[in-house]
């Protein structure tokens, strides 16, 4: 059959009523029970829930987009799942910016940033602020990610799919988690990553629980097959790498008010991307590396870095990286049993991804000039 290039794509990403409006009772009902406790703790409750009304929306809509395309009837218990895992996302960002120790999500203060100003407001030190703040940025994750876990188990489902979509929850939680220590440890300097490596990071962290886990997700609760999940399973892991591929070249060639955050600190950080492990094959490398992984990176030298880059083959190596997954999804659709509404779903994902690329790609040929 014939996908159609951009399908659902246009409506993919718009925010879904119901799940809002679970999202919203769960997190007041949270920060309501929290007062008792203090007004600091209340305000965790507050920027939990401003940093899940920041997100697209995009993995609760393929939980959602799924199960339909599935045929699914049980709507209620697919916009709890939904709502589960915007939370899940949520408290990965959570801790992700504490480990990284950033401070800014989607241009904005992040919770542990708000949380430090509000207590350099009270008095405190710079110091006692920050490990303070660190500490509520532990714990917001902690209670989104428990949030997360009772709304996927509570769901009214018989059994066998409850017990399914946690064994795919705690699979979830250890492929991510796995992959995140990974990617920390090659961003430190603690081990160098091949090609191979990279891109198994790419798979562990963004693809799983933001395309592999949401699609199995709307397949069980479609009651669809073992086969067609893990075909699902496949299609997610490949959308998912390409996903992040894209995304760690926006995090370069992309200005800032495009991507809400800085477009120097991958390069600061000295992240190995897959854009850097294709760059240090290549001669343009002798230019990056002097360079590569100062903390004291100025925006001066990041732009010739930058500019440097996207003269070489590098970028575009990546590019084909990713055309390559996306043509591989498209051609698994089709020789794969799975209905049509979903090889439709599909292609409305693989359009948006599609497009994010080729937006990338203009703001490299922009860095070149």
């Amino acid at each position: 059959m014939t996908l159609s290039p951009l399908a659902q794509g246009a409506a993919l990403f718009r925010p879904h009523p119901d799940v809002d409006l679970l999202l919203r009772d769960v997190l007041e009902s949270a920060r309501a029970r929290a007062h008792v406790f203090g007004t600091e703790y209340e305000l965790i409750w507050s920027e939990i829930a401003r940093s899940v009304r920041g997100g697209k929306r995009f993995r609760s809509a393929i939980v959602l987009g799924t199960h339909e395309a599935l045929g699914g009837s049980a709507q209620r218990a697919a916009v709890e799942v939904a709502a589960g895992f915007e939370l899940l996302h949520t408290a990965f960002l959570i801790h992700d910016d504490l480990i990284d120790h950033d401070w800014v999500r989607r241009g904005k203060p992040n919770l542990a940033a708000t949380m430090r100003a509000v207590s350099m407001a009270t008095g405190s030190e710079e110091g006692p602020a920050q490990q303070w703040s660190e500490a509520a940025a532990v714990l917001a994750g902690d209670l989104a990610l428990t949030r997360a876990h009772r709304l996927i188990g509570g769901v009214d489902v018989p059994r066998p799919q409850v017990e399914q979509l946690l064994d795919l929850l705690d699979e979830t939680l250890l492929v991510s988690a796995g992959g995140e220590l990974a990617d920390t440890a090659y961003g430190l300097g603690l081990h160098v990553p091949d090609l191979d490596e990279a891109l198994l990071v790419c798979e562990s962290k963004t693809a799983m629980y933001s395309f592999r886990a949401p699609l199995r997700a709307g397949a069980i609760l479609a009651g669809a097959s073992l086969a067609e999940q893990m075909e699902l399973d496949h299609v997610g892991r490949l959308l998912g790498r390409a996903f992040q591929l894209v995304d760690d070249l926006l995090g370069v060639f992309a200005p800032e008010d495009r991507i809400g955050k800085s477009n120097i600190s991958d390069l600061r950080e000295g992240k190995h991307t897959a854009l850097v492990l294709r760059a240090q094959q290549l001669p343009v490398w002798d230019r990056i590396a002097p360079d590569f992984g100062r903390p004291d990176l100025d925006r001066e030298t990041a732009d010739a870095m930058r500019a440097a880059l996207a003269g070489s083959p590098a970028p575009h190596l990546v590019e084909d990286h990713v055309r390559q997954d996306l043509a591989e999804v498209e051609v698994r659709c089709v020789t794969a049993d799975l209905p049509d509404a979903m090889v439709e779903f599909v292609a409305g994902i693989t359009g948006h991804v599609r497009t994010a690329l080729d937006d990338v790609v203009e703001h490299v040929r922009a860095s070149a000039r």
